[in-house]
């Protein structure tokens, strides 16, 4: 284990020295690229008209903008690199190409608020359409009944764990068409949970509490992973060596510690940046009262 923490410093290392390992690495598949292009094009559109339109509110567009793009950017490195080939030969390149796009990437995005941009990119007819769902009964409803910070942690949380069993698993490693529905999974309900836990009505004690609980859920996945004496899934133990020499059941190990350590500190940080606003009134409020 000792071994493995050191290593942790590595990780970008690990990815990058299977990539010309990685067989059949000639390019990002469709499936990924197309839904990256029409994102970014669409923003583009739509945020060079409303910038042409716009004189007041640059600055914001920018700081916005700025946001989009290193969240397009990450997910770009996450999943049309040589690290998305990488993942296929160690566990741990998997790892990180998952906690890119759940971690980085999915509140990147949110936080960047890019649907009203993207809006601009459609003809005025299309624009009107388009704003109206959200505001309509139905719309609304499903938006809200997902975006719920409690059953957003949920669906993230099933997302997870139910991914993570061997036999999902090792059938996203060997289809496409699964892993594609992996990666949207996580994706989609990473989009759901951050928007529920960085939204402007967001309560901040039930996201802290829901921020805290997912560190609780990832991390006992993480770790159960990271004490794994042996590897849980086939098609990478059948492999023999991963990157650097680890075995099998050492590249899952290392996998484990990423979920386990960085990525439930993520989830404990933003919990704590969330209510910290709210601890420092708390005295000055109770001083006032006296």
């Amino acid at each position: 284990m000792i071994r493995l923490a050191l290593l942790l410093a590595m990780v970008p290392g690990i990815a990058l020295a299977h990539a010309p390992e990685a067989p059949g690495w000639s390019g990002p598949e469709p499936w990924i690229a197309l839904p990256w292009l029409l994102a970014a094009g669409l923003y583009g559109a739509g945020f060079l008209r409303l910038w042409r339109r716009s004189a007041s509110g640059r600055p914001e567009m920018a700081r916005r903008g700025q946001i989009f793009t290193l969240g397009l950017l990450t997910l770009a490195v996450s999943s049309l690199s040589p690290l998305h080939a990488a993942s296929g030969r160690s566990f741990t390149a998997h790892m990180i190409e998952h906690e890119l796009i759940m971690l980085v990437a999915a509140p990147l995005f949110v936080w960047s608020r890019p649907l009203g941009v993207m809006i601009w990119a459609f003809p005025a007819g299309g624009r009107q359409a388009l704003a109206a769902i959200p505001r309509s009964r139905a719309g609304g409803g499903l938006w809200r009944f997902f975006s719920d910070p409690l059953l957003a942690t949920v669906l993230q949380a099933a997302a997870i764990w139910i991914w993570h069993l061997p036999s999902l698993f090792d059938r996203a490693l060997k289809h496409e068409g699964w892993h594609a529905a992996q990666h949207l999974s996580f994706f989609v309900t990473a989009l759901l949970f951050w928007s529920a836990m960085l939204g402007p009505r967001r309560n901040a004690w039930i996201a802290a509490f829901c921020l805290f609980a997912t560190s609780m859920i990832t991390g006992a996945l993480g770790a159960f992973m990271a004490l794994s004496e042996s590897p849980w899934y086939g098609p990478y133990a059948a492999l023999g060596l991963a990157a650097f020499g680890l075995t099998p059941a050492e590249d899952q190990q290392l996998a484990g510690l990423l979920m386990w350590v960085p990525g439930g500190l993520l989830h404990a940080i933003v919990a704590v940046a969330i209510l910290a606003p709210h601890l420092r009134s708390a005295p000055m409020k109770e001083a006032h009262d006296a």
